[in-house]
């Protein structure tokens, strides 16, 4: 790994702002890039992709943990009787440990910044009905994301 002068990072860091030569976007980052400005050092982030329910059904338990203190959010997960409440408090949980293995962040002063929870591919299956024809079923699937930071 080499290293690079506080000029060189002062550069990289100045060419994220400059807006992209044609479309007026923000250029894109490698990870090379981000893990020397140090983006994302601040947070616990823990995705799930592929999850076999669907997003709305995710969405409304979603709601209930934003912006809550961490601790107390998967205590509120751990007594909702809801589908989306196991698999987001695994997912918190695992948030909450890369926050602390990874970034050396406290526990304690965590809060949920953002959880969000994107439709998937679906799965299209057919269920036989009366008279040779048949219904489709949509098994859905979602990418659920809990993003933790320090409380400030």
């Amino acid at each position: 790994m080499s290293t690079r002068t506080k000029e060189e990072i002062q550069e990289i860091w100045d060419a994220t702002k400059a807006p992209h030569t044609k479309s007026n976007r923000p250029p894109v980052l490698t990870k090379k890039e981000k893990k020397l400005i140090g983006v994302g050092k601040d947070e616990g982030r823990a995705v799930l992709k592929y999850a076999r329910i669907s997003s709305r059904k995710v969405k409304i338990v979603a709601d209930l943990i934003k912006g809550k203190n961490a601790v107390e959010a998967m205590n509120i997960l751990k007594f909702t009787p809801k589908a989306g409440s196991s698999i987001l408090a695994k997912l918190l949980k695992s948030a909450m440990s890369n926050a602390e293995n990874n970034n050396n962040l406290s526990v304690d002063n965590l809060v949920v910044a953002e959880v969000y929870a994107n439709q998937g591919p679906t799965m299209k299956r057919l269920m036989p009905k009366a008279q040779g024809r048949g219904a489709r079923i949509r098994k859905r699937t979602s990418h659920i994301t809990v993003v933790l930071r320090e409380a400030k």
